[in-house]
Order: C-alpha cells, then structure tokens, then sequence
C-alpha cells in the first residue's frame, strides 16, 4: 500500500495528439480510416498487432460517462464499424476490444479516451512483447491504411444519411 499510495512527479503536459489529428485534414498521413459525426478511427502508430484501430472523440474526454449519449453512440457504432473493416481486410480468428481508462491502467493520454480494436489469430505472437521485448508486425502501417482505404470503397457507407461533413475541421 505504500508504494500505491507514495506520491507520483507529476509528469510534464503535453499536447493532444488526439485532439489535433482530425484538424489537420491529412487523413493518409496520420492513418485516419474513417471519419464520424462525433469521434474518428484510426490505425495505431504504436500497434501491438497488424490492423491494430483505435476510435477516439472527437472531444477530449478521460471518461466514459463524460461523453454525451451522442458521442457514446458514435463511439460504439465506429467500433463495430472498424471491427468490420477488420473482419472484410484481415479476416482474423478474433479480437480484443477495449479501453485503458486513467494512467494506472495504461493509457497513454489519460485526458482523452480511445477504444483499441485489435485484431487476434490463433497462433499469433502475442508472446513476443513480453519475451523478446519487440512486436512482430507482418503489415506496415501505410499498407494496412491503404487496405481499409480500399475495403471502404466496398463496403456500405458509414451512416446512410449522412453526407459526411465533419464539423470537427
């Protein structure tokens, strides 16, 4: 209990990555795969899998219950949406779904939530992380975004009656 309890340095602020991505408009370049009305998909540049997404707000918000019904929507149908395009371009054997809320339970900017939607074969080398202290990734990141670019152009549109403006921009 001391050691949970001992007080932390506080880390120096830093900027929000999540916050300026969408403003940049540069989808390729910062592996955005799909824009919402309320939140984004994007691969991982850190992944700990091939066609490893993420779906972020929009809005920064460390918490579940600090995102509108709106947002909260928009982040669960992103999610099924990415797993989708998981399913159409990787065809993996299953996934990891989730959220690392607060700093004690990993996430790297604790101030802005994220769903990691990380895609799962049997036999994968998960083991490697923790052994070899490296990640095995048998796609590139600019192959991977290149493959949800052209399952998009097959798959159904994100809403049916939206246009797809964004006023995020």
């Amino acid at each position: 209990m001391e050691y949970i309890e001992a007080p932390r340095e506080e880390k120096k602020p830093r900027g929000n990555p999540f916050v300026e991505i969408p403003k940049e408009n540069n989808d390729r370049k910062n592996l955005v795969v799909e824009r919402g009305k309320h939140c984004y998909i994007i691969l991982n540049a850190f992944p700990y899998n091939a066609g490893h997404m993420m779906v972020i707000p929009y809005r920064e918000a460390g918490d579940l219950s600090d995102l509108s019904v709106e947002e909260r929507n928009d982040l669960m149908h992103l999610t099924v949406r990415a797993k989708e395009i998981l399913q159409y371009t990787s065809a993996p054997h299953g996934f990891n779904i989730g959220y690392n809320l607060g700093s004690a339970a990993g996430a790297g900017i604790p101030q802005h939530l994220h769903c990691h939607i990380v895609p799962r074969w049997n036999g994968d080398t998960n083991f490697m992380p923790v052994i070899g202290k490296t990640r095995v990734l048998p796609q590139s990141l600019e192959a991977a975004w290149e493959k949800t670019q052209e399952a998009l152009k097959n798959m159904s549109p994100l809403y049916s009656n939206h246009a797809g403006s964004n006023p995020h921009l």
